[in-house]
């Protein structure tokens, strides 16, 4: 009896940079031993994360609905189900939910051993 073909399996490279989103270059790579961290975060419609800022490199996956990161400076970026992206190193900024269904969003941190994964900024007002 004959076995069937097994498909094979599909690459597709979704990122290959050593800029964050807004083009700004990535800081050199941390010294030592690495930890490796990876996040899921879920945004209700409509939710905003207050402004923060990552110390460390960091980027992820939107693998449903659509998320907009906004930097400090107003510069905007929405990121789409299906796109990777990379987030700001030490620049303030903070995310929404603007679209019609849940944003779930995969993160992966380059980090080493009790470093924070982000700074929050409670005291810059969202709106």
């Amino acid at each position: 009896m004959k076995t069937p073909e097994s498909p094979l399996v599909q690459r597709t490279e979704l990122l290959r940079t050593s800029k964050s989103w807004d083009g700004a270059e990535l800081p050199d790579y941390l010294h030592g031993r690495p930890e490796l961290v990876a996040v899921k975060y879920e945004f209700p419609v409509g939710k905003k994360l207050g402004w923060h800022h990552h110390p460390l490199i960091n980027f992820g996956i939107l693998v449903q609905g659509e998320l907009t990161i906004i930097g400090q400076d107003g510069k905007e970026k929405t990121v789409h189900e299906g796109e990777a992206v990379v987030e700001m190193v030490n620049t303030i900024h903070h995310g929404e939910n603007r679209g019609s269904v849940p944003a779930i969003l995969y993160m992966f941190y380059l980090s080493q051993k009790d470093l924070t994964l982000s700074v929050q900024h409670p005291e810059i007002p969202l709106d």
